[in-house]
């Protein structure tokens, strides 16, 4: 199975003033979202990536600047259904004003009831569905052509990546609220046939290249069940085998 290091962009100053940004034109990483875009290229460095899968915002962008700015490295390829929600008349609005709207609450408790008002306001449902589908799709496009040890990183924002974990866990969007996900984070996802399974989430500062997969001996034409088998008590970790 393919692994996908599943990124948000690095800080931006709306995040410090506390604005939804949105889909706000010119909205780029402030100094400590460069430096933790520099920080994630420099944790990367090891990884062999196949594939670098961006939001078209500039953010995002920027970020992956960082990571394809290494020798070797692919340039990044524009994933529109992997840009932010569209948040309607709440676009670039303060959070602290927005938490006095009686949506917020739904945002919070009830968020696959919410469709943002004004034109263009996005639903997020509508959201995770068109950010599932791409993942998803680039995630068999990409082990198809590359091999299932192909690792690949997609980088877009919080609440998308947190509606993508959500899927990969098994949950229904109404709980996606209960995930963090922080400027520059890294969550690794891992797809078989019957299940996806969440390696990492949020992950700002460990050891990334202990997830990369151990080289296989050998192809194998055909698919095990065991690809897709848990392992039973836990595991020895990144790559390793039995439970206890």
């Amino acid at each position: 199975m393919a692994t996908l290091f599943l990124v948000r962009h690095g800080r931006t100053r709306a995040n410090v003033d506390g604005l939804l940004a949105g889909w706000t034109p010119g909205v780029g990483l402030d100094e400590t979202g460069v430096r933790q875009a520099e920080t994630l290229g420099t944790r990367l460095s090891t990884i062999p990536l196949a594939r670098i899968v961006t939001s078209p915002l500039e953010r995002c962008r920027q970020t992956a600047a960082a990571i394809t700015a290494l020798e070797g490295r692919p340039p990044a390829v524009i994933e529109d259904r992997l840009g932010e929600v569209r948040y309607g008349d709440w676009e670039g609005r303060a959070l602290k004003q927005l938490a006095k709207e009686p949506l917020w609450k739904v945002v919070q408790q009830h968020p696959s009831g919410v469709t943002f008002p004004g034109d263009g306001g996005e639903s997020l449902r509508s959201m995770a569905d068109r950010a599932v589908e791409a993942i998803r799709e680039w995630d068999a496009r990409i082990e198809a052509e590359e091999g299932p040890d192909a690792i690949w990183v997609a980088l877009s924002h919080g609440d998308v990546i947190k509606a993508i974990v959500a899927d990969a866990l098994g949950l229904h969007l109404d709980q996606f609220q209960r995930i963090i996900v922080d400027p520059c984070s890294v969550s690794v996802l891992r797809y078989t046939p019957l299940r996806s399974f969440v390696v990492r989430v949020n992950d700002t500062g460990g050891d990334l290249a202990a997830l990369v997969p151990p080289r296989r001996k050998r192809r194998r034409s055909r698919r095990t069940a065991s690809e897709s088998d848990a392992v039973v008590g836990g595991g020895t970790g990144a790559g390793g085998g039995g439970g206890g």
